[in-house]
């Protein structure tokens, strides 16, 4: 697994958006253009309003991802999800991250993930205040701030999440990675970035393109300019 990957500057397009039907080809024309974290949205009705992917998807994509040197990061927006940690794992998930609001026990949940092998992350919705995780950040490898309510794809990015993203960037140790998940675009990439955040999810910026490699293309160019400017 490249570790390197949670705390470098990463697209995470989400194939929620993708055209099903296509879906390895499509994955590949992302990860031809730079792609190396593939992000899976998991839905159950319950948690959020929808219904989406099981780890029999994980498992059909798991050798083109792998093969290409990237990962798959799993974001379970589910009940209970400490419940299904070992069948994603053994689809071929690579990092794992679940709900601070879903986990009556989140340590437990944390560890769990650890010891199925994967990277664990911890997910906050846009209200959920930071201190949630406070506790909790020796013993996660990431943490995920969502900038829409989580449910469905397309959603506008809500711009006041971002005082709260700059303060998890400060809260949280230099080895552990931040993802933002929630209306990422060509519009949005930049005031993301700016609150220090390394990973972003991109669904229908990306998959909702008629060309998936040249719009992520797009936002691996704002990241690359971003690196060479800290450099």
């Amino acid at each position: 697994m490249n570790d390197d990957l949670l705390t470098t500057y990463q697209l995470a397009p989400s194939i929620l958006s993708a055209d099903f039907g296509r879906l390895e080809d499509q994955v590949r024309l992302v990860m031809e253009a730079g792609v190396r974290v593939i992000h899976v949205d998991v839905m159950d009705g319950h948690f959020v309003p929808n219904i989406t992917i099981g780890p029999v998807v994980v498992k059909w994509i798991r050798d083109r991802v792998h093969e290409s040197g990237g990962v798959l990061d799993v974001h379970l927006m589910i009940e209970n999800p400490g419940r299904y940690v070992e069948a994603f794992a053994a689809a071929g998930a690579d990092w794992i991250n679940v709900h601070a609001e879903a986990c009556t026990h989140l340590n437990a949940v944390l560890a769990r993930i650890r010891a199925a092998g994967c990277k664990a992350g911890v997910t906050l919705n846009p209200a959920t205040p930071l201190a949630t995780i406070q506790e909790v950040t020796g013993d996660i490898d990431f943490a995920l701030m969502m900038t829409v309510n989580p449910g469905f794809s397309g959603q506008e990015f809500i711009a006041s999440v971002l005082p709260k993203i700059r303060r998890a960037r400060m809260l949280l140790p230099d080895t552990v990675g931040l993802e933002v998940d929630g209306g990422i675009g060509p519009e949005t990439i930049e005031a993301a970035l700016d609150t220090g955040a390394n990973l972003f999810v991109a669904g229908s910026a990306v998959f909702g393109s008629a060309a998936p490699g040249a719009a992520a293309s797009v936002m691996i160019g704002a990241m690359e300019n971003r690196k060479e400017l800290a450099d």
